[in-house]
């Protein structure tokens, strides 16, 4: 008999809060357009149609990650998104530190190591994709 356990909840809630917190960069995508991502690109010499890809990486991963469908793979275009942002956004921050005493890119760790855990751990038994 296949039972859900404590870990399986764990699994669920992290990729719960991974996914629904990075929905409202997505949001925020739909409602402002990628213009900021494409500049940014453009600014590194890379093609500005890129920035739509935000799009996988900030709302259809999510939404696999929420029903755990493709977990693995959904977590990795999560952490590349991310990696991708620190690569245009904050090239010069990666160790810096606020004037609170914290990493400058607190949250965009939060996400890149979160998104390593999934990886490693995958969905738990309360997914689409369990067996």
């Amino acid at each position: 008999m296949n039972r859900t356990s404590e870990s399986d909840i764990g699994k669920l809630i992290l990729r719960l809060t991974v996914a629904i917190m990075m929905l409202f960069h997505g949001y925020a995508k739909i409602i402002h357009g990628v213009g900021f991502v494409e500049n940014m690109l453009i600014k590194n010499d890379l093609p500005a149609i890129l920035a739509f890809g935000v799009y996988i990486g900030e709302i259809l991963a999510p939404i696999f990650l929420i029903f755990g469908y493709k977990t693995r793979f959904s977590a990795f275009i999560i952490m590349c998104t991310m990696l991708m942002a620190v690569y245009l956004v904050h090239p010069h921050d990666i160790f810096e530190i606020s004037k609170h005493g914290s990493p400058l890119l607190e949250t965009v760790y939060f996400y890149i190591f979160s998104c390593i855990a999934i990886m490693f751990l995958g969905a738990g038994r309360i997914a689409v994709d369990s067996k």
